[in-house]
């Protein structure tokens, strides 16, 4: 599933070609992915000029004056600006026409991705009670800190919590855990507050480098312009069961935590 760095730089791509343009069509090959398409993306985007393209969490928001299209990339979907004349695939959902002549085109095989409306004013219900971004100011360790406090759940689950904080997936949840020293399956509860600054520091850190690097291609993500994220070439434990810790040598495990693979070296986690 593409993860905060994929959907950054998705966001990132597709801004240049969106903002300041007006959309002109759109065009529904099916009338739901997850959850029926509604009605308002037919009737109140069309004409509306795209002020600002933003990034909630794994969410993307398209800003305009009536309201916001709200999109998702579900587990295995790309979102491509496109000449509005290319032929559409069997798995090319939805089309977003702009006076530019081209259009964004949203491709799902599994169909697990979203097109909702947000009305000018309001919040939507997916994005109420949503934690802090993880490279705003907002987060650090004193936050994870507090929150952590009398909670039992191995710490990878609570650092996957989107309520304490958005965006940190499996991925980057097990790099940012063995960058800070924290075993996975430590109680949140028992883990210091000078362990949680690491650690919200080793978030921010590895986020901002896997944006740099375009996120990380494990099954099906791309960025807009067709290319591969490359951090996963520099993955220390993800996927890499019974590889040596690029660290001490010691052979990575792998674990099911929440029903989630979890990697970590039992040597340099505690």
């Amino acid at each position: 599933m593409p993860e905060l760095p994929e959907v950054e730089t998705t966001r990132r791509g597709i801004a240049p070609h969106l903002e300041g343009h007006r959309v002109t069509r759109v065009l529904l090959r099916r009338p739901d992915l997850r959850w029926p398409i509604p009605r308002a993306i037919r009737t109140a985007l069309p004409g509306q000029r795209i002020d600002a393209v933003e990034r909630r969490a794994k969410y993307l928001l398209l800003h305009t004056a009536a309201g916001s299209a709200l999109l998702h990339l579900g587990m295995s979907g790309s979102l491509r600006v496109l000449p509005a004349d290319t032929p559409a695939g069997k798995h090319d959902h939805y089309d977003l026409a702009l006076d530019s002549g081209r259009v964004l085109r949203f491709t799902d095989p599994r169909r697990f991705g979203c097109l909702l409306w947000q009305p000018a004013g309001r919040l939507h219900p997916l994005l109420a009670g949503l934690g802090p971004e993880p490279l705003d100011a907002a987060f650090d360790g004193d936050h994870l800190w507090r929150l952590s406090r009398g909670r039992s759940a191995p710490v990878k689950t609570f650092l996957m919590d989107q309520g304490v904080v958005v965006g940190v997936g499996n991925i980057y949840a097990s790099e940012a855990l063995f960058a800070a020293g924290i075993h996975p399956k430590r109680a949140a509860g028992a883990v210091s507050r000078a362990r949680y600054a690491r650690l919200a520091a080793a978030v921010r850190r590895i986020l901002a480098h896997a944006i740099a690097r375009g996120g990380t291609t494990l099954r099906d993500f791309l960025a807009p312009d067709g290319a591969p994220g490359y951090f996963e070439q520099e993955l220390a434990v993800y996927g890499r069961a019974g590889e040596p810790c690029r660290v001490c040598g010691t052979p990575i495990r792998a674990i099911a935590l929440g029903q989630r693979s979890t990697f970590y070296c039992p040597r340099c986690q505690r």
